[in-house]
C-alpha cells in the first residue's frame, strides 16, 4: 500500500531496529477488556522491526515457573485475538515474585531466552513490581553468576532491562493517563444493564440501586452516572455531606412528584461517607424504603464488567500504546527509566512509570487523611470535569432559587442525526437553566427556525434524553442563508440573545453564513457556538465529533460478526463499505478496530496496481493458518473503484484461492442507542459550551442589549489534541475543503500506517511526536482534554 511521503524534519521509526532483540509480553492482576488487542499490537509490531516476542503465560507467576509459560510469538499466534475479551495468555497474582527467591528464578528464565525487553500490562502494583524487577536487576544477574547459573558473558549480554508499562484496568485508577485499556468496555457493560433496567424500572415505578466496580476509584460510577443521568452518585474520592440522607429522599420524592417514573442511583463499591464509613447499596435500599416507601430494588453488576467483548475505543487504545510501547523499547536506553504509555486528550504520551504510581498512592493517601478535594484534583483534569459537570446537571434547585440572567438561549440541530445528540440537548438545556437563562428548543434545524418551531423547554422536559439514539429535536440539512430574513424575525419575536448548534458539516456552513449575514441582519449579532455532532468527524476545527464513536461500534461489532460468519467457511474475503462521505475516518479507525486487512479512502489515492498488490497480500495469507480478509472502503473512496467493482476485481482475481462477500453498511452505523463515550462527551462538551455562551453574554451585553459582531463570539468547541478549544468559525475556513466536506489536515490519518503495519506490510510511520519521555503534572493546563 502506498507509503506517506518522507520529508526531512520528520522521524521515520525504520531507523529503529529490533534486530538481535528480544521482548517479553505479559498481562498481570486484574484483567480487562483490549488486554488482548494491546498484545496481539506488541507481537506484530516486534516481529515487524525484526525483534523476537515471547508471551509470558500466567504473568509473573509464568516469568517465576519459566518452563511452557515463556513462548515464542507468531505472526498468526495473535491473529482472531482483538475482539476476545479478557487476556488469552492468562493472569495471575504471584506471591513468589513478591520474595527475592522468586524474582532470582524470574530473572533466569528471561535471562534464558535473552528477554531484556519486558512489556507489562496492567495495574499499579504489576507495573511497580516490574519497576523494581528492574531496579533490582543488575543484582539478580550477579546472584545468578556468582552461584554458577549464568556466566560473564550472559551477564553482559543482558546486562540492562528495559521495561514499558500499559495500564490495563477497567477502574480507570491509573494517575497520569486519561483513559486505561478495558475502562470504555466496562462503561458499555454498566450502560447496557442500565439501559434494560430502565424499561423494567419504569414499568413499575420503582427506584434501582446499581453497585459498580471501583473499590479505590469512583471512576465507572461518576461516568456512568454522567452518561445515564442518574438522580445520585456514590463514589469514594468525594464522599456526600453529612445531611447526604434527607439530601437523597427529599430529591427522590421530588423526582416522583414531578411524575419522574424511573430513579437510579449509583453506588461504587468503596463508596465511604466523610467519616470514611462505608456506604453500601443495601444500606441505600433499606434507607429508601424505610423513609420514602418506595419500591427499591438493588442489582451488584460484579464481574459483568470485566467481560464480553471490548469496545471499539478499547481496541484502538489498545492497539496505539502496543505500538508507541515497542517504540518506547526500541529507543530505551540503559539511563530511560521505566515508563508507561498513556492517552492524554487525544495523543499519547510516555510517562515516568514511578511518578505514575507515586501520584496514584498519593489520591488514596489523601482520601485516608480526609482531604477528598485533594484526591479529585490528584485524579486528573479528566476526572475533575467529569465530576465539574455532574454537579452542574445534579444539582436543580427549586423554580424560586434559580437566579435570572433575563437570557433566552436557543438549541437546534443541524445536519444528519448522530448517537449522543440528546444527550447532548439534555446537558445544555440543564446548565443553560441552572445559570438562569430561559431555553429554546427549535425543530427541525434552521428549516424549523424560519417556520417559527420554537418553544421552550424546561429541565423536566430532556429527562431521559441520554440514552435516546438520533435526534429527538429533529435535524435537517436545510442551510440558513435562504431563510435568513424568517430566521432574523423569530429571533426578534423570542428576544433570542445566543445559539448553540448541535451537528455536522451543515451546522458549520450555517455558522459561517449566519456570522457572515450580522452586516445585513443585526439580529445574528448574538453569540453563536457549535458541538461537532456526526459519525461522519469530518469537521475542522475538532478532533472528535458526537456520534463517531457510536458508528465505530457499530461497524467494529458488525466485522466481528462477519468474520465470524467466516469460520466454518475457509479462505473467504468480505468487502465492506462504510459511510463518511468523502472523510475516511470511520473506514479507517474502523479498520484498526476490526483487524482489517485493507482500507480504501479518498484522502489517501489508490490506483489498480495497489489493488493488485492487495489481492495478492490475501493470496499470501491464505496460506498461512489465517484463512479469512476483511477489507473496508469508505463510500466516496474512489469515484471508478466502487464497491461493486473492487468486489467483482477480488472475486475474479482470488478465483481458486478465496471467494468474496460484500457488505453495505449503510444507515445502521447513524442509528442505535449513543455508546457510552458518545453520551459522556455530548454531555461535557454542551456544558462547555453552554458556559462559553454565559460568559460572552456578559461580555456582550451593553446599553441593555446583546451585540456580538466579532470573528470570536461565532465559535466551534473541539477537541484538539490534549484540549478542548473554542475556534471562531471564520478563522476554519482556510482549513477546510469545501468541496469534499472535510478538513485539510486530519489527524487519524498517522493512525493508517499503525493500521498497514498490524496487517502485516511494510510501510513508513512518522514517530516524530512519540519520542519524547514527558513528566506527570500535578495540574494540567487550564483547558486540559475533557
Amino acid at each position: 500500500m502506498a507509503a506517506p511521503n518522507r520529508q526531512d524534519t520528520k522521524k521515520f521509526f525504520e531507523n529503529l531496529s529490533g534486530a538481535g532483540k528480544s521482548i517479553g509480553v505479559l498481562t498481570s492482576g486484574g484483567d480487562a477488556q483490549g488486554m488482548n488487542g494491546a498484545v496481539r499490537a506488541v507481537v506484530r509490531m516486534g516481529i515487524y522491526v525484526g525483534a523476537k516476542v515471547y508471551f509470558i503465560h500466567e504473568g509473573y507467576q509464568g516469568m517465576v515457573d519459566g518452563g511452557q509459560n515463556i513462548e515464542e510469538a507468531t505472526w498468526e499466534s495473535v491473529s482472531s485475538m482483538l475482539q476476545v475479551g479478557g487476556t488469552v495468555i492468562g493472569s495471575a497474582r504471584c506471591k513468589e515474585f513478591r520474595t527475592l527467591e522468586g524474582r532470582v528464578r524470574a530473572a533466569l528464565n528471561l535471562v534464558q531466552h535473552g528477554i531484556t525487553n519486558l512489556c507489562v500490562i496492567g495495574g499499579d502494583g504489576s507495573l511497580t513490581g516490574a519497576n523494581l524487577f528492574r531496579e533490582e536487576w543488575s543484582s539478580l544477574l550477579e546472584t545468578l553468576r556468582t552461584t554458577g547459573q549464568i556466566d560473564d558473558e550472559a551477564v553482559q549480554r543482558n546486562s540492562v532491562l528495559h521495561i514499558v508499562g500499559m495500564v490495563g484496568s477497567i477502574d480507570n485508577d491509573f494517575c497520569g493517563t486519561d483513559m486505561t485499556i478495558g475502562t470504555d468496555s466496562a462503561l458499555h457493560r454498566i450502560i447496557e444493564v442500565v439501559d434494560a433496567i430502565g424499561t423494567t424500572a419504569q414499568s413499575h415505578q420503582r427506584t434501582f440501586v446499581l453497585e459498580v466496580m471501583g473499590r479505590h476509584c469512583g471512576y465507572l460510577a461518576l461516568v456512568s452516572a454522567l452518561a445515564c443521568g442518574a438522580d445520585w452518585v456514590f463514589f469514594p474520592e468525594m464522599p456526600p455531606e453529612d445531611d447526604w440522607e434527607e439530601e437523597l429522599c427529599y430529591k427522590l420524592s421530588g423526582n416522583r412528584a414531578d411524575k419522574k417514573r424511573l430513579n437510579i442511583i449509583i453506588v461504587a463499591e468503596g463508596a465511604i461517607d466523610r467519616s470514611n464509613k462505608p456506604i453500601s447499596a443495601d444500606y441505600i435500599k433499606d434507607l429508601v424504603v424505610r423513609r420514602l416507601g418506595f419500591d427499591t430494588r438493588v442489582t451488584i453488576l460484579g464481574h459483568v464488567q470485566r467481560g464480553g467483548t471490548p469496545s471499539a475505543f478499547d481496541r484502538i487504545l489498545a492497539s496505539r500504546m502496543g505500538v508507541e510501547a515497542v517504540l518506547a523499547l526500541l529507543e530505551a536506553s540503559a539511563t530511560t527509566p521505566a515508563c508507561v504509555v498513556s492517552l492524554v486528550g487525544n495523543q499519547s504520551v510516555r510517562l515516568p512509570l514511578m511518578e505514575c504510581v507515586q501520584m496514584t498512592q498519593e489520591v488514596q493517601k489523601a482520601m485516608d487523611e480526609k482531604k477528598f478535594d485533594e484526591a479529585v484534583r490528584l485524579r486528573g483534569r479528566s476526572f475533575e470535569n467529569n465530576l465539574h459537570t455532574y454537579r452542574l446537571l445534579c444539582s436543580r434547585k427549586s423554580d424560586e432559587d434559580l437566579p435570572s440572567s433575563g437570557f433566552n438561549v436557543a438549541v437546534l440541530n443541524v445536519g444528519a442525526p448522530a448517537a449522543g445528540m440528546n444527550a447532548a440537548v439534555r446537558s445544555a438545556v440543564r446548565v443553560g437553566i441552572a445559570e438562569g437563562h430561559k431555553m429554546f428548543a427549535v425543530n427541525n434545524g434552521f428549516e424549523g427556525f424560519a417556520k417559527g418551531q420554537i418553544k421552550e423547554i424546561k429541565w423536566g422536559d430532556v429527562g431521559g434524553w441520554t440514552g435516546q439514539g438520533g435526534s429527538l429535536l429533529g435535524t435537517k440539512r436545510t442551510l440558513p442563508a435562504k431563510h435568513a430574513e424568517q430566521i432574523a424575525e423569530q429571533i426578534r419575536i423570542h428576544n433570542i440573545n445566543a445559539m448553540l448548534v448541535i451537528g455536522g458539516f451543515e451546522a458549520y456552513l450555517g455558522l459561517l453564513e449566519l456570522s457572515g449575514a450580522r452586516e445585513q441582519f443585526s439580529e445574528f449579532c448574538v453569540p453563536m457556538v457549535m458541538v461537532p455532532a456526526t459519525v461522519s468527524n469530518n469537521i475542522p476545527g475538532s478532533d472528535l465529533s458526537i456520534g463517531a464513536d457510536t458508528a465505530l461500534n457499530a461497524i467494529t461489532e458488525t466485522c466481528d460478526r462477519i468474520k465470524q460468519s467466516a469460520s466454518g467457511t475457509k479462505r473467504r474475503v468480505f468487502i465492506i463499505e462504510t459511510m463518511g462521505g468523502y472523510c475516511g475516518y470511520l473506514a479507517n479507525v474502523g479498520g484498526l478496530a476490526a483487524g482489517a486487512d485493507a482500507v480504501y479512502i479518498y484522502e489517501e489515492p489508490f490506483d489498480i496496481r495497489e489493488l493488485q498488490a492487495n489481492v495478492e497480500h490475501l493470496t499470501e495469507k491464505m496460506k498461512t493458518s489465517i484463512q479469512r480478509g476483511l477489507v473496508l472502503r469508505n463510500e466516496n473512496s474512489n469515484e471508478n473503484f466502487t464497491t461493486d467493482f473492487i468486489y467483482q476485481l477480488y472475486s475474479e482475481e482470488g478465483k481458486g484461492v478465496f471467494d468474496c462477500r460484500k457488505n453495505v453498511l449503510g444507515h445502521m452505523q447513524q442509528g442505535g442507542a449513543p455508546s457510552p463515550f458518545d453520551r459522556n462527551y455530548g454531555t461535557k462538551v454542551a456544558a462547555k459550551a453552554m458556559q462559553w455562551i454565559t460568559t460572552t453574554l456578559k461580555e456582550t451585553y451593553k446599553e441593555g442589549r446583546v451585540f456580538a459582531n466579532t470573528d470570536d463570539s461565532a465559535c466551534l468547541l473541539g477537541m484538539r489534541r490534549r484540549a478542548m478549544v473554542f475556534r471562531p468559525v471564520a478563522e476554519l475556513r482556510e482549513e477546510t475543503d469545501f468541496v469534499h466536506r472535510i478538513p485539510k489536515e486530519q489527524w487519524w490519518l498517522k493512525l493508517r500506517p499503525l493500521m498497514k503495519i498490524l496487517a502485516k506490510y511494510r510501510t513508513s510511520f512518522d514517530v516524530s511526536d512519540s519520542a519524547q519521555l514527558e513528566h506527570v503534572t500535578h495540574v494540567r493546563p487550564k483547558e486540559a482534554a475533557i
